[in-house]
């Protein structure tokens, strides 16, 4: 098996190790994190730290299991079960990537497999569990299509309940030739998946029924952004009423009004995030929310910077705080630690995690000088 060549555009050159930290200081105080990797590399799998909050630090822990190309990773609800992407263009001989699942372990931070099954599409790069974790979702960017999975007993996957296979392209002709699935994400209510397609600069919406994780098209059926934006990333605001989607060819975040009684998106704002004066190629990459929704962090690509948001209180429109370097080269993932005090950057082209502090009160990031290597980091899951 191998993987899918999606990372194919732009990413010629080697990639760059940035010098780590000597050695890891001790985590006493924070999380464990698990982090999926590109196995293209030295990297063999998904790896597992913990993390100190009273510092910023983070230590190696273990491989916590070998895997192929575990790009992207979720965990189940009940905190158990980790459901993983594994991003490759054929799985058994055939055409396709694959969807696993392993158990956790959380007194080694260490993973279990229990299933793996086909997803139905090649180049899988993103999963997620519905809110009672007896449903799994897939977003196939190689295939174009997106699929769901019950989830079993002990956290075992079913072939594919549900598949859609998506056709067309959009008018980028490079990086629009044909759809490309890259986010799954379930609505607050549970009763919605949305999936944001690249490729035709559309989010698909589907009715869900939980208990058996199947999926029916809705009405509306999708929200469609401009014409060669490529809809990346989705994430809802914690008051389930508006949704932020990261566009990577026009390198913004659109604020949208979430419908939860019809399943429709309309949009409200968009946002650019590169600054005014950049003149070379960028990609809006993903984005995340802290807890009390005051602020958004939003990675953008090629430029390397992370963009602060303020949120509005009112309508969760956005504002630009500051724009700073990402500590590494094509940021892939960013998470905030569960003290809200750090926010971590998976960067695959200079092979490190950089740990950037974060003021509570303006939601302004520092350079904490934390960079800590690993080879082609995707994926930053804190369990």
């Amino acid at each position: 098996m191998r993987q899918i060549d999606r990372r194919g555009f732009i990413f010629g050159s080697a990639a760059l190790t940035v010098a780590g930290r000597a050695g890891f200081a001790a985590g006493k105080d924070g999380g464990r994190l698990l982090v999926g990797t590109q196995t293209s590399g030295s990297s063999k799998g998904i790896y597992s730290y913990s993390f100190a909050s009273s510092t910023g630090d983070l230590t190696a822990l273990s491989l916590a299991a070998e895997a192929e190309n575990p790009t992207f990773l979720a965990l189940a609800p009940d905190g158990k079960t980790v459901v993983v992407a594994n991003e490759l263009d054929k799985f058994e001989g055939k055409d396709g990537g694959a969807v696993s699942t392993f158990t956790l372990d959380r007194t080694k931070t260490r993973l279990s497999k229990v299933s793996q099954v086909a997803s139905g599409g090649g180049g899988t790069c993103h999963v997620a569990f519905d809110r009672t974790g007896k449903a799994a979702f897939a977003a196939n960017y190689g295939g174009g299509s997106a699929a769901s999975f019950a989830v079993g007993a002990g956290g075992a996957l079913s072939p594919a309940v549900s598949f859609f296979q998506y056709s067309g392209h959009g008018p980028n002709a490079e990086r629009q030739t044909a759809p490309h699935a890259h986010r799954v994400t379930v609505s607050p209510d549970n009763r919605f998946l949305l999936v944001n397609d690249l490729g035709l600069d559309t989010i698909h919406i589907y009715r869900l029924d939980a208990a058996t994780a199947k999926l029916v098209p809705n009405e509306p059926a999708a929200w469609k952004s401009a014409p060669g934006a490529g809809p990346r990333a989705l994430r809802f605001h914690p008051n389930g009423r508006v949704a932020y989607c990261v566009t990577e060819m026009t390198s913004s975040v659109v604020v949208l009004r979430w419908d939860s009684a019809r399943g429709a998106l309309e949009t409200v704002q968009e946002v650019v995030m590169r600054p005014a004066d950049f003149s070379g190629v960028s990609s809006g990459n993903d984005i995340v929310i802290d807890r009390e929704a005051k602020f958004a962090y939003a990675t953008d690509r090629f430029d390397d910077i992370v963009v602060i948001f303020a949120i509005s209180p009112t309508d969760g429109r956005l504002s630009v705080v500051d724009r700073i370097p990402c500590g590494g080269k094509v940021p892939r993932h960013l998470a905030l630690d569960p003290s809200g005090r750090w926010l971590l950057i998976a960067n695959q082209e200079s092979d490190n995690i950089s740990v950037l502090a974060r003021d509570e009160k303006t939601g302004k990031l520092t350079d904490a000088g934390k960079s800590f290597p690993l080879s082609r980091p995707q994926c930053l899951v804190f369990v």
